[in-house]
């Protein structure tokens, strides 16, 4: 088996990994790079022949693990699609939602080229290139075993990260003899509110394994949700708002949810949520379509009904809607994506409010390098948002025990999970976090541990 690190090498984005292997080629996962030059990163020519491409695992729907797939698709892969149920209708959504923003915002440079007499922009990918996506889709339960062909067999194990999230599993023939690998996925943390904790294997000779926060340990989850409580009161009695930047798929139905039984444990009174996200509302839809992979509080306690009995949430469709939510200065929570900051309605919250020092942006989950959040967290005393200059006045606090990662010490459990030696690739970390993280897994189980770079080829 030949194994190619295309992309989340020495980074914690753009994850793809490729690999030949008994005259098949297989790509785990396609996603799109997120942060500084990441225009000019996803329309670099691929590093292989999307029509070579026999068939594309995806372990779950986040852009940074998929988000690749229709440009993949326009290339010319005609191959199938293998990923769970939940993860395909997520996907649905979100590559379509993907495909729009590619749309408008080439349209939006194009007439900028032309005033400039320069070259028009075409989108990186299309809502028709999406279409064209769909029908290639072949979904698979959690926990069975299927044949690809050609002596190769896979499965997928809930990786407890987010609504179908998926720890892959194949077995490949070599030399006449059976050996495994597996990839990671991002694993989750145990205690996730809604879905189950993440399941482990117990043998393999190769691991692709994720390091995010593999240098370093969430606060409990309890901690986390009584600073969110104290951060929305205080905000409050400063007579700000709170705005919290959020992945549309995973952390908005995690924190709805905590919001929720705040309000029914009256420890917050009377709170108006306004999820400032299309996308996130079907995300919501499309996890209430999925109780089967809920784990047991969450099938009892997450439902429309509980919810609207509650806690006060507002659903923001139109742009207009969005644009008035600025003029309500005091006493509401905006929910708005996207997650980094780096594009969707949160950057016109963040450039109307920013600035406010009785306001609040509560961030609960990763800030890449590069990131428009990421600057907001190191306290940059001015970022540019949509061409402006704006002051960073507001209270900025970061809850990182909010996060749908393993940390440091589950990350570890979940290798303690391993009755053999494996080889272990570490990616989807920052360098230095996944080299310091490779270190620690050499000293503490002997397992052979190396951090490949971006085009690195291993043969196995």
């Amino acid at each position: 088996m030949k194994l190619k690190f295309l992309g989340g090498a020495r980074t914690v984005t753009g994850s793809c990994f490729y690999i030949e292997c008994n005259q098949l080629k297989i790509l785990v996962d396609c996603g799109l790079y997120q942060g500084e030059n990441s225009d000019e990163i996803n329309r670099t020519p691929f590093d292989y022949k999307p029509e070579d491409i026999d068939c594309i695992f995806i372990t779950h729907a986040h852009l940074d693990h998929s988000g690749m797939l229709p440009r993949v698709v326009r290339d010319g892969f005609k191959g199938k699609v293998v990923t769970t149920p939940a993860t395909r209708d997520l996907l649905e959504i979100m590559l379509y939602d993907a495909a729009q923003i590619q749309e408008n915002d080439a349209a939006w440079q194009t007439k900028k080229a032309i005033r400039a007499a320069k070259i028009p922009v075409l989108p990186l990918y299309t809502v028709e290139d999406v279409k064209k996506a769909l029908p290639l889709f072949e979904v698979k339960p959690y926990d069975t075993i299927f044949h690809l062909g050609n002596g190769i067999k896979y499965r997928f194990l809930d990786a407890g990260h987010i609504l179908g999230s998926g720890t892959l599993e194949v077995w490949f023939q070599d030399s006449g003899e059976e050996k495994k690998m597996v990839f990671s996925g991002d694993i989750g943390k145990k205690g996730n509110p809604i879905i189950r904790d993440p399941s482990a294997p117990i043998e393999s000779d190769f691991i692709v394994m994720e390091s995010t926060y593999g240098n370093r340990q969430h606060k409990p989850l309890k901690d986390s949700i009584d600073e969110l409580v104290q951060a929305i009161k205080m905000t409050f009695r400063k007579g700000g708002n709170v705005y919290i930047p959020s992945f549309a798929v995973g952390r908005t139905q995690d924190l709805l949810y905590i919001l929720n039984n705040l309000v029914r444990e009256k420890r917050l009174h009377d709170i108006h949520v306004y999820l400032d996200s299309p996308l996130a509302e079907e995300a919501t839809k499309v996890y209430l379509a999925h109780p089967e992979v809920f784990d047991e509080e969450a099938v009892k306690r997450f439902s429309v009904d509980g919810m609207s009995d509650s806690l006060k949430l507002h659903f923001v469709q139109s742009v207009q809607e969005s644009i008035n939510l600025n003029k309500i200065k005091s006493g509401i929570i905006v929910i708005a994506g996207s997650g980094m900051c780096e594009g969707g309605r949160i950057k016109h919250h963040l450039k109307h409010n920013l600035w406010r020092h009785e306001c609040s942006i509560i961030f609960v989950g990763y800030q890449g390098k590069g990131t428009l959040g990421r600057q907001i967290v190191d306290r940059e005393k001015f970022v540019n948002i949509l061409g402006d200059e704006i002051a960073v006045r507001a209270s900025v606090y970061t809850i990182n025990g909010f996060s749908a990662h393993a940390d440091q010490a589950e990350l570890i459990d979940w290798l303690s999970c391993f009755k053999n030696s494996p080889k272990v690739f570490i990616v989807h970390g920052e360098e230095e976090t996944a080299v310091s993280f490779g270190e620690l897994v050499k000293e503490k189980f002997r397992f052979q541990t190396h951090v490949p770079e971006k085009g690195e080829v291993f043969d196995l």
